[in-house]
């Protein structure tokens, strides 16, 4: 800072030293000879601290990373509803106190009804000893009881309510150095000089407002937690406790009448690394068979460490799906027969979108597509692509062409090649074609396809002669070698200068 080194972040030492943020560095080396100094890296910083947020939703799947003030970083965790899991609030919070002590991390943890209230007291609140130094049984995090938020406060410094330093600093040359010095003032007067800001942090901390915080990741409707005694290590273990989760998570979507469309596999590893796989499926999915084959594609290549404590199994994006009776069960197999001769539609969807999705999620979903017919007789437009479940456009309807035969590989686009053929309309005798040639034993054709007249620019000057140069001569094509192609000439022959010399590409080839 203007050509000085400054303390970005302390430790408990530098703390201990009278050492802060801030402080240029040959003041801090001056009371520290020895000071041991890193170059801050916010960016780095800002990554890991991201991934402690990650590692948290082994709490709660609402976590996200606060900004840094002051050298300063921190975590908010929604734990409602998921205190219990743990034995309450308390335990739970020193539980992931003493995890992050394993990790190298030093936290001071609160929890309490407003977000307000947790970050004040967690930072401001009374000092809390490292879990190693705790007398048994001691707690090293602050809760605050509910509806207690407002007596948690008041002995507090107004830094607690999160404001600019030029406010902090007018409100204690006014005496008013405490939060609870301001419960008593009256709102307009303080919004006047200090403006809304004030008096709103005051109400957000003490629950009068609400105050929005957003999540690092989407807050899953449905998702089920398993977490283990000891650490596992092995695959075996770990896809069955996979097959746990996927019959707890499906028989809650079964009640919301809800199916997956895409799922999220989270391991979350002693070293404090968090394994995760996604799978999606293109048809809302409640089959936890049929979900754990999908995953089974995707376990290869987790690292496991350590070992695996905790696994979470959410339900990213779902959609409507309505019971279904799919078996009268083996005592009334002569009645499912006479009656049941081919599946229903949604029985066959749902057959399809099994098949569609082992396609999916091994090969890629991009790479899964259906093709319908488009009346159309140029090759690459006679058929449009598709999402494999998507519903059918009314291009369907339309036939494929089957007066001449196609071939089994189209090109995405003609490759062109290097011809020898008699005039005017005979097939080639030889082509070249990626630097070989082929010499051709059997042709037939011509198949003349002319373009499209509805898509013809105008019919200006020489328009007649630019539709001449994109006609299309089709040829099947046999070389020696007994391998067949599908080759076609744009445009016609003419008399020398009169037109452009027709040009010849290779379009598919046969099987």
């Amino acid at each position: 800072m203007q050509g000085s080194l400054r303390v970005a972040g302390v430790n408990r030492a530098a703390q201990a030293a009278a050492i802060v943020p801030g402080l240029m560095l040959t003041d801090a080396r001056a009371v520290v000879p020895d000071l041991e100094v890193r170059s801050a890296d916010p960016e780095g910083d800002a990554r890991a601290l991201a991934a402690l947020a990650d590692w948290c939703g082994r709490y709660t799947p609402w976590a996200a990373a606060e900004e840094s003030r002051e050298g300063h970083h921190g975590l908010w965790l929604d734990v409602t509803g998921c205190a219990h899991l743990f034995g309450g609030e308390g335990e739970l919070l020193d539980d992931l106190v003493g995890r992050l002590a394993r990790l190298g991390f030093a936290a001071r943890v609160a929890v309490a009804d407003t977000p307000g209230a947790a970050w004040a007291v967690a930072r401001l609140g009374a000092p809390q000893p490292p879990r190693g130094e705790a007398e048994p049984g001691a707690r090293t995090a602050l809760v605050v009881a509910p509806g207690k938020q407002r007596e948690a406060l008041a002995g507090l410094p107004v830094t607690g309510l999160r404001l600019p330093e030029d406010s902090v600093a007018e409100l204690e040359c006014l005496g008013l150095s405490r939060i609870g010095d301001l419960y008593a003032l009256p709102r307009a007067p303080l919004a006047a000089r200090f403006g809304a800001f004030l008096p709103s942090r005051l109400d957000q901390a003490l629950g009068r407002e609400r105050e929005p915080l957003s999540p690092r990741r989407p807050v899953p409707s449905y998702r089920a937690r398993l977490a283990f005694a000891e650490p596992i290590v092995t695959m075996s273990d770990i896809e069955a406790a996979l097959g746990c989760v996927l019959e707890t998570l499906c028989r809650d979507l079964a009640h919301g009448h809800t199916g997956a469309r895409q799922l999220e596999f989270a391991l979350y590893l002693v070293d404090g690394r968090v394994q995760r796989r996604r799978i999606g499926t293109s048809y809302p999915s409640r089959d936890a068979g049929h979900l754990m084959k999908l995953f089974a594609d995707r376990l290869s290549g987790l690292e496991l460490g350590y070992g695996v404590d905790v696994m979470t199994l959410a339900a990213l994006i779902t959609e409507p799906l309505a019971a279904a009776q799919l078996d009268f069960g083996d005592e009334d197999a002569e009645f499912r027969s006479a009656c049941i001769d081919h599946a229903t539609d949604d029985e066959s969807d749902a057959e399809l979108g099994c098949l569609v999705d082992r396609l999916g999620n091994r090969l890629g979903a991009a790479n899964v597509v259906r093709l319908e017919p488009r009346a159309s007789y140029l090759p690459e437009r006679s058929v449009v692509i598709r999402p494999p479940m998507a519903p059918p456009t009314t291009s369907r309807s339309a036939a494929w062409p089957a007066v001449w035969p196609r071939p089994v590989c189209l090109f995405f686009r003609p490759e062109p090649v290097e011809v020898v053929a008699p005039l005017p309309d005979d097939p080639p005798v030889l082509f070249r074609w990626r630097q070989s040639l082929h010499r051709v034993a059997r042709a037939d054709g011509p198949e003349r396809i002319a373009p499209e007249w509805w898509r013809e620019v105008a019919a200006e000057a020489g328009g007649a002669a630019c539709r001449a140069a994109l006609i299309r001569d089709y040829y099947r094509i046999e070389d020696r070698a007994g391998r067949r192609f599908w080759l076609f000439r744009e445009g016609l022959y003419a008399p020398a200068g009169a037109a452009p010399a027709p040009r010849w590409y290779l379009h598919g080839l046969f099987a």
